[in-house]
């Protein structure tokens, strides 16, 4: 784990030792099957036979559980012949831990034990235990804790990354074909980017994944990636025709609905669906009460779910499957952040790129275990997900430009949600309007100039660059402006962040990229040209050097096992299937 402040409450993972984790799996897992079911499920994690793909064999008590992971997961039977033959896999174990007969009553037909959940994650054995929670994430262990917390340990010893992005391909009016990675925080537009439809003619969206990425160096140097997962287990409210019809389209079949409403007609409902259905059709909630539109309270959890087939979605790419994965040409970081964060930039540099992941921010989700609207850190979008210390994560990242056969993608960060000052309204629409924007990255990708301008925080679009026709008033100089007094405080506690959370395990080179961002923003308004000039221009820095301006400096700390216990912090409840409103990002930050 990193170097945390004496005293301070470490988020970027968690961490027990293995023989505490071994005593308190043993007072929960003796006996917690029996009288159910047990499956054993072999599966793969990317396209079978790749060279990407990684394979596991989970053993559930859960039905949910079987039926979930042949959706996410490519379950086969020839998972067995590359075990045989001496492949590694990963060892995936859960219970939700509710012995029959059922010591208490069941809601809703929910088995969990709440008071118990532990999450565990072993990544020297390759193992995985997990206890209690039947939902998401926390019961479908090739997910989060296999595609992410093990595959990023695994990444980490190979040299190739596993990250919490979605896999896109964008297409110009002159069929020249961009992949784009993208990673933004649970619930913050993932899904509907990597399912865009665009509003400007001529230009094609198609989807490779939504959520994780795997990404690996080919013997050309370039940086190709697979989906892992074969299907969406999307957020369901907010989804709709509007905001997303290829989500829509995906899930009209062979889809399992977790914790949303149900119309007394058979159909299914969720917050943002009012204008798909009836207004006066009466509903049932998540938990099972009468509800219909108008009515206080929330007719779906909101972190309900659709686990839907990616081979069912109308924009899937021809190569989804494909073994040798698509080259990445950009990588996108973004989250929610109402004020101050310009609609689009791009990074001076690869290791600018790297501290423009580390220090993203969002505002709060339901995916999320905070509550109510707090901007929150959640540095790559993989705070809940990290396997290892984020520290040697982020120098792992920076270890990439080593190699000068690699052809490094362009880094870029996008903010679709900053509000109007005074109206408090969005300034930019948004959904297939962010076409424009990816028009906007592709052109840089081609290496057109006269796109950009430089700012204290990155190359921002120049006037005129992002293609506005059509479009109707659109604020851009609000959008675009970076505030003096708002940057200088975000980058003073994106400062203190780093200090307090990864302290001396922060690389040298991320810790000088803070102190030159700190001073750009410190030179708003004075003579801004000159200094971004010389502060671009000077970005070598010895792996040995103390950044003393700063206040961080580096230090190696040993590595250890993890494997977490859970609290009552990641919302757990003793109310059955209300249980389930635990999300995978909630209950995994507390992992190790």
């Amino acid at each position: 784990m990193p170097d945390v402040a004496e005293g301070v409450k470490g988020i970027l993972g968690q961490w027990m030792s293995t023989d505490d984790a071994t005593r308190e799996l043993a007072t929960r897992f003796p006996a917690c099957m029996t009288g159910r079911n047990l499956y054993v499920i072999p599966f793969c994690m990317g396209p079978l036979g790749s060279p990407l793909s990684r394979i596991g064999v989970q053993v559930t008590d859960f039905s949910y559980v079987v039926l979930s992971m042949r959706v996410m997961t490519r379950v086969s039977p020839q998972v067995w012949d590359s075990i045989r033959v001496g492949e590694e896999f990963i060892k995936c174990v859960h219970s939700v831990g509710c012995p029959r007969p059922e010591q208490k009553p069941l809601v809703n037909s929910w088995p969990c034990n709440p008071e118990k959940i532990l999450v565990t994650h072993f990544p020297d054995e390759r193992l995985i235990m997990s206890y209690g929670s039947g939902y998401g994430g926390n019961s479908l262990l090739g997910k989060k804790c296999f595609a992410l917390r093990i595959a990023s340990r695994l990444a980490k010893e190979e040299g190739w990354l596993a990250e919490h992005m979605l896999i896109m391909s964008v297409v110009n009016p002159e069929g020249e074909e961009r992949f784009i990675a993208a990673a933004f925080p649970s619930a913050c537009g993932k899904t509907n980017m990597a399912m865009l439809q665009p509003t400007l003619p001529g230009w094609k969206v198609h989807c490779i994944g939504d959520d994780i990425a795997w990404m690996r160096f080919d013997s050309d140097g370039r940086l190709r990636a697979i989906n892992p997962e074969a299907g969406f287990f999307g957020v369901a409210p907010g989804t709709n025709t509007k905001t997303n019809p290829m989500a829509v389209a995906t899930y009209q079949k062979n889809t399992i609905f977790t914790n949303v409403g149900k119309t007394d007609d058979g159909g299914i409902f969720w917050e943002g669906m009012e204008k798909d259905v009836d207004q006066s059709i009466g509903m049932t909630t998540w938990l099972g009460q009468k509800w219909k539109i108008g009515d206080e309270g929330r007719c779906a959890h909101p972190n309900s779910r659709f686990c839907a087939p990616a081979s069912q979605c109308p924009i899937i790419h021809p190569k989804w499957q494909d073994p040798e994965g698509v080259v990445i040409d950009a990588i996108i970081f973004g989250g929610r952040r109402p004020q101050g964060v310009p609609l689009v930039m791009e990074a001076f540099s690869w290791e600018h790129g790297v501290l423009m992941g580390a220090a993203l921010k969002s505002e709060a989700t339901a995916a999320a275990e905070f509550r109510g609207k707090q901007i929150m850190h959640d540095p790559m979008a993989m705070r809940p997900f990290m396997g290892y210390n984020f520290g040697h994560y982020l120098q792992h990242w920076l270890n990439l430009q080593d190699n000068p056969e690699h052809v490094l993608p362009k880094v870029f960060h996008v903010n679709w949600f900053r509000l109007d000052d005074q109206t408090g309204k969005f300034l930019w629409p948004g959904f297939g309007e962010n076409i424009r924007v990816l028009d906007w990255i592709c052109r840089r990708i081609n290496g057109e100039k006269d796109l950009t301008r430089e700012s204290a925080i990155g190359l921002l679009p120049a006037p005129g660059s992002i293609n506005l026709e059509g479009l109707g008033p659109v604020d851009m100089e609000q959008l675009m402006s970076v505030p003096k007094d708002y940057w200088t405080e975000d980058m003073q506690e994106t400062l203190q962040f780093l200090q307090q959370q990864v302290g001396r395990d922060l690389p040298n080179v991320v810790a000088h990229e803070v102190h030159q961002q700190i001073q750009r923003v410190n030179e708003i308004g004075i003579s801004e040209k000159s200094v971004l000039s010389e502060s671009v221009a000077s970005k070598s820095v010895t792996s040995e050097s103390s950044i003393s301006e700063s206040g961080i400096s580096k230090s190696d700390i040993s590595e250890s096992v993890i494997a977490k216990k859970t609290t009552s912090e990641s919302g757990a409840s003793d109310s059955g299937i209300s249980e389930s409103g635990i999300s995978e990002s909630g209950i995994s930050e507390s992992i190790v």
